[in-house]
């Protein structure tokens, strides 16, 4: 009787689990015959895998999973190509593709917000496209270092005039507008909420709208708290007088900087000595630090063996990312905590980002970014 009773119990728990409730993907993936095809969950702190299927002669897939207590985002994987599409409750969307453009030539049916944020991949692909263009261009030298970063700049200004519009105020209520918000290029954010005053307000679009409708998810949670710090790096400083230790200033009037880099090691500006130095200052978040550090890491590939040193000032609000952003680079990265509030940036009046200097091998200040028309005939005088 008693294990009669255990399977009952046991037929009842999985009968209540099959009940619950499911969203539904499915669809086809044509000549991916034996290809692994993978489902991955876009979280906050990043992707977790779901599922997979090796993909038969015909394609055919299908996954169900639980639905996800509020809007959430997930993904389609196939080697390195990837889709990415979102679930709101219990939907069953259909998907058809093909292996060979799998990230772009797909469709999806069951749901207007995988459209939409599919329109927002191809034109965040074009976009990367258009940059990765210029890039070569500049590396050719055909066109001028400014010129690069103006077009550049001028670029995804245009680009985010048209997400603002189109996708994130036109409706901050559907998955769409978030997924907009976290674009990137060459992995610098589009939309930089720490800096900008214009991006905090396409933030704080979704997540009021995120508020009303899932006060207790953890994206809302998330989204809220970097408005919040967004406001609190870009508010307007007030006016002081910063007094700094004479031992802080060189007899060639070189204001010396002494901050930690990723690995936590003090690194002086002074103790450059020796090197030209272009004193950088940047905001790894916005969208002009895309330009400017591929300007950069053209320069300091010709120049360094020849005594090119790059001290760059981070004056990011975000710690993370600044250290995932400055994990590769080959110069010297240091950060500021106090952001857009240093006392370094005062004093060497910077009144926009990016902005630089040009420091030769005895350490006196020769020249900033606003008399410099070539940089790269200064460095060489220089060196």
């Amino acid at each position: 009787m008693k294990k009669i009773c255990l399977f009952i119990f046991g037929t009842l728990v999985l009968a209540s689990c099959n009940r619950e409730p499911k969203f539904n993907i499915k669809g086809t993936v044509a000549d991916a015959k034996g290809k692994m095809l993978y489902l991955e969950a876009s979280g906050i702190e990043g992707v977790e895998p779901l599922d997979s299927v090796k993909l038969g002669s015909d394609g055919e897939f299908s996954f169900k999973k639980l639905r996800p207590e509020s809007p959430e985002f997930y993904r389609l994987r196939v080697g390195e190509k990837v889709i990415n599409f979102s679930v709101d409750s219990i939907e069953t969307l259909d998907v058809k593709a093909k292996y060979g453009d799998f990230s772009t030539g797909y469709s999806i049916e069951g749901s207007a917000n995988c459209t939409k944020i599919k329109e927002l991949t191809l034109m965040q692909i074009d976009l990367q496209k258009k940059v990765d263009g210029l890039v070569k261009v500049v590396q050719q030298g055909k066109i001028a270092e400014s010129v690069f970063q103006d077009s550049v700049s001028g670029m995804m200004e245009s680009y985010k005039k048209q997400v603002k519009t189109k996708y994130i105020f036109a409706a901050p209520n559907m998955t769409y507008a978030y997924f907009a918000l976290f674009q990137k290029v060459n992995g610098y954010a589009i939309f930089d909420p720490m800096n900008n005053k214009e991006d905090i307000k396409c933030f704080q679009a979704v997540a009021t709208s995120l508020t009303n409708n899932y006060p207790d998810a953890d994206r809302t949670k998330n989204l809220y708290n970097v408005v919040i710090k967004g406001l609190k790096n870009t508010r307007t400083a007030k006016s002081r007088i910063i007094e700094l230790p004479k031992e802080k200033i060189s007899e060639a009037g070189l204001i010396d900087i002494n901050l930690k880099d990723i690995n936590g090691v003090t690194r002086k500006l002074s103790d450059l000595k020796g090197k030209v130095v272009l004193l950088d200052f940047i905001v790894y978040q916005s969208e002009a630090s895309v330009a400017h550090n591929f300007a950069l890491r053209d320069l300091y590939n010709k120049y360094a063996a020849q005594g090119l040193q790059i001290y760059q000032v981070s004056l990011d609000a975000d710690e993370h990312f600044w250290k995932t952003a400055t994990d590769k680079l080959p110069w010297v990265c240091v950060r500021d905590e106090d952001g857009v509030q240093s006392r370094y940036a005062s004093v060497y009046n910077i009144k926009k980002v990016p902005a630089f200097f040009l420091i030769n091998r005895n350490n006196e200040l020769k020249a900033r970014d606003e008399n410099i028309k070539n940089l790269q005939e200064e460095i060489k005088k220089l060196l």
